[in-house]
């Protein structure tokens, strides 16, 4: 499957899986939960948790290339974060995108729950 579909997938999924931890968590109004999402949604805190996935060993070879396969394509940053920074959250949103083709929802969850610190 294109990578670009894939990611445009892992988007979604994972910004749905976000919502609703923090709803599970108690946040109840939509301005906190808009702001604390963006420790986990934006690009920039994409990055920063793939970098950590990857520092920590935390990914399988096959989930890494999968990551690289994404971070690799062509495709055009956002205005507000650096291409690298873009390319690599593309990356883990492709990661999760597959996962969820493959209807591997547990690791989908082993790896969020790794990013929220559960």
């Amino acid at each position: 499957m294109n990578n670009l579909v894939l990611a445009y997938l892992g988007d979604a999924v994972y910004e749905l899986w976000i919502r609703e931890y923090l709803i599970n968590k108690g946040f109840s109004k939509v301005n906190d939960l808009q702001n604390e999402s963006l420790k986990y949604v934006s690009a920039k805190s994409q990055c920063l948790h793939l970098n950590r996935m990857l520092n920590e060993k935390f990914l399988s070879d096959e989930e890494i290339e999968i990551v690289k396969r994404g971070r690799n394509m062509s495709s055009h940053g956002k205005k507000n974060v650096d291409i690298i920074t873009y390319k690599k959250s593309t990356g883990l949103e492709c990661l999760i995108g597959s996962l969820k083709i493959n209807n591997n929802i547990n690791r989908i969850n082993e790896i969020m729950n790794f990013i929220v610190g559960d």
